[in-house]
């Protein structure tokens, strides 16, 4: 029964992955800087602060003890911080979320290169404020909150993570075997003392042709309408539904990124219009920071 549940969930999104994405070239793009700390090796996620404009958090995908690192668009150190009570598998996204009464930062310890984990984690820690002096001595932050989940269907590689207004949290796999999925971790599951399953809500019309095309992060826009789903070579732009699944919009666009960084993996928005996308360091000197406006699909009626 569980089998067919889920096939039912996948089948409808059958019609809705024939609809063609349009390659679009960024209306302005350039790269901004990169990270002066050597301590970023691999930026796999990135999150604008929303207290701090022109802040952004990034982190390592892997390593002890786990890193947080602020920094900003030219890559300068703002700050670092060592995440109390977590452990870094392969942290491969990061989002700002509710959590309480607080803004939290959601750490997205999903990456499955083999797809053998059986369960996996999710972080969050509320978000720290920045030092005063000497930004490169590590701090530590207050003790991070977990939750263990696995998915319905088996191990995934996830790299893409954005947290909802209401606290889901939401997941897509990267699509190195089968279809590119959308799961949901519910906000009521941080209080389980036991793993949860995630839900799976559809699979998504990303086209998987080359390792170009795997997911590699996600971001919600600020006002929560648009959800960017970037992969190493583009930025796909769905509409966020009121049920929580992803809507393609009329004029299917996509945002072409290549040439914006050597192993692009993070993506975050800045403003309402304007992407910042990170890149691991791969064969250069550091990973590099770019910021993008892409052409994004208009307003989306009511969800």
């Amino acid at each position: 029964m569980r089998r067919l549940a889920l096939l039912a969930l996948i089948a409808p999104a059958a019609a809705f992955v024939q609809s063609p994405w349009r390659l679009e070239p960024p209306v302005e793009a350039h790269r901004t800087g990169e990270f002066a700390d050597k301590r970023i090796s691999e930026s796999s996620g990135v999150a604008p602060s929303r207290r701090t404009p022109g802040l952004l958090w990034t982190h390592d995908d892997s390593g002890e003890p786990p890193y947080l690192f602020a920094t900003d668009t030219t890559g300068a150190v703002r700050g670092t911080f060592s995440v109390t009570g977590a452990r870094n598998l392969d942290w491969e996204d990061i989002a700002l979320g509710p959590c309480g009464r607080s803004e939290c930062l959601y750490l997205a310890d999903t990456g499955d290169n083999s797809e053998r984990r059986s369960v996996v984690v999710l972080y969050r820690v509320p978000e720290p404020s920045l030092p005063d002096r000497r930004p490169r001595q590590v701090r530590p932050t207050a003790p991070a909150q977990a939750v263990t989940f696995r998915y319905p269907d088996g191990p995934h590689d996830v790299e893409a993570m954005w947290v909802a207004p209401n606290g889901d949290a939401h997941l897509v796999s990267k699509g190195r075997t089968g279809r590119i999925r959308h799961y949901r971790i519910r906000a009521a599951s941080w209080t389980s003392p036991r793993p949860v399953t995630a839900e799976l809500l559809e699979a998504l019309p990303v086209p998987v042709r080359s390792r170009l095309d795997y997911v590699t992060g996600a971001a919600l826009s600020p006002d929560a309408r648009i959800v960017a789903v970037r992969s190493y070579a583009s930025v796909y732009f769905f509409y966020l539904l009121d049920n929580g699944r992803l809507a393609l919009p009329p004029e299917a666009r996509a945002c072409d990124v290549r040439a914006l960084g050597i192993q692009g993996e993070g993506v975050g928005w800045l403003d309402r219009d304007v992407l910042v996308l990170t890149s691991e360091r791969a064969i250069l000197p550091a990973g590099t920071i770019a910021v993008a406006r892409c052409g994004l699909p208009r307003p989306a009626g009511p969800g």
